[in-house]
């Protein structure tokens, strides 16, 4: 199984629950609870809030990947720790005063924005390796990434009608945008486990491979998008974000704003240089 090379950076995030390194400009992020199926907790979400703003203003980095550890990708929440705790931070006695109603939601509002939100935002091109299940708050994130690719062992269910739960961390708006509304209704309703190559037919995931091949697969691919030409992609994915929402004109005047924007970076001019040379591009993101 290829490994990392000898030259990569480690990131430190302050907690072995979250592993981070980056390596010929790939920032791989590795959700690492196995014992618990890398299932969300107080000390692994915030670690991965707070990473995800520094890797993308890293210009080291130029993709992302993040995966799990051992035989599953995420969990999602720690059911065990579900409960009044999702609803209220109250205390007895002199300690802090019970949370409103309001406070509770723009709180669990930010949250969500500065993990699956900020992910979703990324700069650069990210994938989602899934060496096993993702479940609720889990298969959001595997959602909110670009691309996912699965080892064939792999199921996906949002899971939140198991413990009684709508949803959260964008599941409804990722699922919806890509399976459809009926389909992501139905996903939503039925929590039903969708293996690997279903997963594939209805687009849920890009690439599906041997679960022995999944690591060295899913890092030749966040290389190669990392080699790509990163100024490009991020105006990408803007222009992609946005026709999800707007109408042609206003689509097209921002393509013609990333257009004159891209034609300026030293990734452009490299690629017409190689074209009139023959050769393939060698980029630098920039």
């Amino acid at each position: 199984m290829t490994q990392t090379t000898s030259n990569a950076r480690h990131v430190d995030t302050g907690t072995e629950e979250l592993l981070a390194e980056v390596d010929q400009h790939v920032a791989i992020i590795t959700l690492n609870r196995p014992q618990a199926r890398n299932s969300l907790s107080d000390t692994l979400s915030p670690a991965l809030r707070d990473l995800l703003p520094i890797l993308a203003h890293d210009p080291d980095v130029r993709s992302l990947m993040i995966t799990g550890a051992g035989t599953a990708f995420c969990a999602g929440g720690d059911v065990k720790g579900m409960g009044s705790k999702a609803t209220s931070a109250s205390t007895s006695g002199a300690g802090p005063r019970e949370r409103t109603r309001e406070e509770v939601i723009e709180d669990l509002t930010t949250r969500q924005i500065r993990m699956t939100g900020a992910l979703y935002r990324f700069p650069k091109p990210t994938l989602a390796a899934l060496p096993g299940p993702a479940a609720g708050a889990g298969f959001s994130i595997a959602l909110a990434c670009d691309l996912r690719i699965a080892a064939k062992s792999t199921f996906v269910t949002t899971g939140f009608a198991n413990v009684g739960l709508s949803g959260d961390y964008g599941a409804s708006y990722f699922l919806s945008q890509i399976v459809g509304t009926s389909k992501a209704r139905e996903l939503f309703f039925s929590a039903e486990r969708v293996a690997a190559e279903a997963c594939l037919e209805l687009g849920i995931v890009n690439r599906v491979v041997e679960d022995a091949d999944l690591r060295d697969a899913a890092l030749a691919w966040a290389r190669e998008l990392a080699a790509g030409p990163t100024a490009a992609y991020r105006i990408m994915k803007e222009n992609l974000d946005r026709a999800l929402h707007h109408d042609l004109e206003t689509c097209l005047a921002h393509e013609a704003e990333g257009i004159v924007e891209s034609v300026t970076t030293a990734d452009h001019k490299e690629a017409v240089r190689a074209f009139v040379e023959k050769r393939k591009p060698d980029f630098e993101g920039r």
